[in-house]
C-alpha cells in the first residue's frame, strides 16, 4: 500500500511560479510511474503530467507544455511539479498518483491505484 502526501500549493499571481511536491511511503517508489492530475470546481479530473519510474520519459498535457516540468528523486521518494508562468485557468486541486503498469502518456485516472489527498493551487489574475 502506497501513501502519497502532496504539498506546495498556495495562492499566486498570474505569471508566478509554484513547486508541488509529493512524498511517497509504504512501497517501492522507484518501481512506480507517477502522475499529476488536477480538478477544478465543476470539472472532471484531468491529467497534467507524468513520469516513468526510470525517469527516461515524461508526458504533459498540451495546456501545460513548456510551462510545467515534472521530475522525481527516487532517493527521496518524491515527485515534483514545477509550475511556471501560471495562469488563472491553472487554478485547481492538484493530486499526485501512482501506477505500477500504466504508461502516463496513455493512462487515464482509473489506471492509477494510489492517490494523495490533493493540494490547492489558486492563481489570481
Amino acid at each position: 500500500q502506497v501513501q502519497l502526501v502532496e504539498s506546495g500549493g498556495g495562492l499566486v499571481q498570474a505569471g508566478g511560479s509554484l513547486r508541488l511536491s509529493c512524498v511517497a511511503s509504504g512501497g517501492t517508489f522507484s518501481s512506480y510511474n507517477m502522475g499529476w492530475f488536477r480538478q477544478a470546481p465543476g470539472k472532471e479530473r484531468e491529467f497534467v503530467a507524468g513520469i516513468i519510474w526510470s525517469v527516461i520519459s515524461t508526458y504533459y498535457a498540451d495546456s501545460v507544455k513548456g510551462r510545467f516540468t515534472i521530475f522525481r528523486d527516487n532517493g527521496k521518494n518524491t515527485v515534483y511539479l514545477q509550475m511556471n508562468s501560471l495562469k488563472p485557468e491553472d487554478t485547481a486541486l492538484y493530486y499526485c498518483a501512482a501506477t505500477r503498469w500504466a504508461t502516463p502518456g496513455a493512462a487515464t485516472a482509473n489506471d492509477y491505484a494510489y492517490w494523495g489527498q490533493g493540494t490547492q493551487v489558486t492563481v489570481s489574475s
